[in-house]
């Protein structure tokens, strides 16, 4: 008799045959306390973390940690309701009118997860007579957005403006809107998405939408951390503006700002706002306290970009393959996922988590030992990540041993 699960056999097969039967899973890591942003101990061992997208460290910062706790004690753990219910406290109309000053939009919504927020608003914006132009490597809140949004699904080649040039030509003159979507910084490899050029290729139609996930650029780029539109000096050309607070801000939730004039209409008719209960209190006041510091923090963002050049210097001068340029999400590209998976377990049982990363789930079939540097690294740190790095690295034959390189030079 087939069973519920029959179809899923080949996935959990390649499962067991990468993981066997000893070490750690890869997929089911569990810190056993937190010691500091950029430590916890892991399987009774005290281990950096370099792979938890906590960009400025403020998980962990006095002003969330005060303002979490006051609303704890004044509205207790959760609203027990959705936003168009009871769930909408002062709190959370602080925290969307926070979020378009910080971003200089006119409306912001506040969902209670990030990848809510991609699913909501893609699903919503367009139906069966538009076109959703996407990149390839979208990150799948993107993919199951435009999946339930009906529209018709074109993808362009990755970061390739001239492919959704080509792509966008063909539709002129068909009825419906048209929409692009992008990441700032994809998740993956770490690099940016050429949107002064995606904007460029966006004003010779009409009839066309830009939406951008600044999930991993949020806090990073930009003069006050806006993101890439910001860095990139193309804020009032991108329509749609997706994030998260599980990176950057150091919390849980999501959100989309706007300036279409008709925007609030969404609060109507997006069912992952209308039907799921609304953040807790204690998580939207610490957000709203992280954005602040964000909007000030010039200089964790130097620390960070300091730390993620260290990095990059020092695993490239190894010999590794590394996915992209310089960035605060460095991946080290490994032969296959069997060496992943090796390799990955001896950086952790050698006191460094990263994140394991595999194909189907990689852009190119890569895979990935995917790292995401903290402002709060220090260079110890970094230095010591690298050492790890090249031990595990050098006993599984990808470069020489350090010592003899030191020596053959």
């Amino acid at each position: 008799m087939a069973d519920l699960f029959d179809r899923f056999a080949p996935l959990m097969a390649q499962r067991d045959a990468l993981l066997g039967d000893g070490g750690i899973n890869p997929f089911q890591v569990k810190m056993d306390e937190l010691l500091s942003p950029t430590e916890a101990m892991i399987d009774g061992r005290r281990t950096i973390l370099a792979g938890t997208n906590n960009y400025l460290g403020l998980t962990f910062s006095p002003e969330a940690l005060k303002a979490a706790h006051e609303a704890l004690e004044a509205c207790g753990t959760g609203t027990t309701g959705s936003r168009v219910a009871n769930g909408t406290y002062g709190s959370h109309k602080d925290l969307e009118n926070t979020l378009a000053e910080f971003f200089g939009k006119e409306h912001a919504m506040v969902f209670s997860t990030g990848f809510l927020a991609n699913l909501g608003i893609l699903s919503t914006l367009m139906g069966p007579e538009d076109y959703i132009l996407m990149d390839a490597d979208c990150h799948a809140s993107i993919y199951d957005g435009v999946r339930a949004s009906q529209a018709q699904i074109i993808r362009f080649r990755h970061n390739d403006a001239a492919d959704l040039e080509k792509r966008l030509a063909r539709l002129e003159g068909k009825p419906g809107n048209k929409l692009i979507v992008i990441e700032g910084i994809y998740s993956m490899l770490g690099d940016k998405a050429p949107i002064a050029e995606i904007v460029a290729v966006k004003k010779k139609f009409t009839n066309v939408y830009l939406l951008s996930d600044e999930a991993h650029s949020l806090g990073v780029l930009g003069r006050y951390g806006r993101g890439l539109p910001e860095e990139a000096g193309v804020e009032d050309d991108v329509d749609f503006i997706v994030g998260t607070f599980s990176k950057s801000v150091g919390t849980v939730g999501g959100f989309c700002v706007s300036n279409h004039p008709h925007f609030d209409m969404l609060r109507l008719v997006c069912r992952a706002y209308v039907f799921t209960a609304s953040l807790p209190p204690s998580v939207v006041v610490s957000a709203i306290a992280n954005l602040k510091l964000i909007k000030q923090g010039g200089a964790l963002r130097a620390r960070l970009m300091r730390n993620a050049e260290h990095l990059h210097r020092g695993l490239s001068d190894l010999g590794l393959k590394l996915g992209s340029d310089v960035s605060s999400v460095i991946a080290v590209v490994a032969p296959d996922p069997q060496v992943a998976v090796a390799f990955w377990r001896g950086l952790i049982e050698a006191g460094v988590y990263v994140n394991l990363a595999l194909p189907p789930a990689t852009p190119f079939g890569y895979s990935l030992l995917r790292a995401s540097l903290c402002a709060a690294h220090t260079e110890g740190q970094i230095e010591e990540i690298i050492a790890v790095f090249a031990t595990v690295a050098a006993r599984l034959g990808l470069i020489e041993r350090p010592a003899a390189k030191r020596a053959a030079g």
